[in-house]
């Protein structure tokens, strides 16, 4: 399915990022994992990787400095020659309702989860574009689409986040780069354990599927779409959330 391509994910140490490695790995493709201060994560994760037969390494770059991301791709290249996918998937939380959110925590989500995003896209379509060929994939949120309360900041990166992968969607597809944004919803990972157990028993009854998906449901999502079977899509966005903004 994905044999032999060169995969960069973004913050791959542990929960969705995690499970997109190890089922590219499986795949067949030649991962590169980011990281920016997971490294016990990180090597439990290359080791799991090589233990199944496949292909790793790991580099270590702040996505929302744009000489980090940049350097990212470049070793990426170093290494392995070229760049066929980009997952950008590092992302934090720094949830407040709008009277209480500093602009500091404010700063700090736009400043990874859409700058990061914007650096990685510019620094790896630079090195698609010579190859003719690329297939990035950003992971937003159904908040991006439908809000939710005390998550302002993060709501307005994951929709930037949407906003930009249509814009640069149409921009490499004339140069055969496709560009989509995958949207999870409520997903089993750190960030959702930590939810209350009211919250958590409030948002399955809105979900029609009645249960918080997995990682690995993500993961499913993202190969299809970093795979041949999707060449003739692009700029578009495929929720993962059991139904619960549709």
């Amino acid at each position: 399915m994905l044999n032999g391509k060169v995969a960069v994910i973004t913050g791959a140490g542990r929960g969705i990022g995690r499970a997109i490695a190890l089922q590219f790995a499986q795949y067949g493709s030649k991962v590169v994992v980011n990281y920016r201060n997971s490294l016990a994560q990180i090597e439990e994760l290359l080791t799991s990787i090589q233990n199944s037969g496949g292909e790793a390494i790991a580099i270590q770059a702040d996505v929302s400095r744009e000489e980090e991301a940049r350097k990212l791709i470049e070793e990426a290249v170093k290494h392995y020659g070229r760049v066929d996918v980009l997952v950008n998937n590092a992302g934090i939380t720094k949830d407040n309702l709008l009277m209480r959110m500093s602009e500091a925590d404010f700063d700090h989500v736009i400043d990874v989860n859409l700058k990061g995003t914007f650096f990685c896209m510019k620094h790896a379509a630079t090195v698609m574009l010579k190859q003719k060929q690329g297939k990035i994939i950003n992971i937003s949120s159904v908040v991006g689409l439908t809000g939710n309360i005390g998550q302002t900041n993060y709501a307005a990166s994951k929709a930037g986040v949407i906003g930009m992968t249509k814009s640069v969607a149409r921009e490499l597809a004339p140069r055969g780069i496709t560009v989509n944004a995958v949207a999870p919803g409520f997903i089993e990972t750190d960030m959702t354990d930590k939810l209350p157990d009211k919250y958590k028993e409030a948002t399955v009854a809105a979900i029609p599927l009645k249960r918080y998906g997995i990682a690995s449901e993500v993961a499913g999502a993202v190969s299809f779409l970093a795979s041949e079977a999707a060449n003739y899509i692009t700029g578009q966005v495929l929720q993962v959330d059991g139904g619960l903004a549709m």
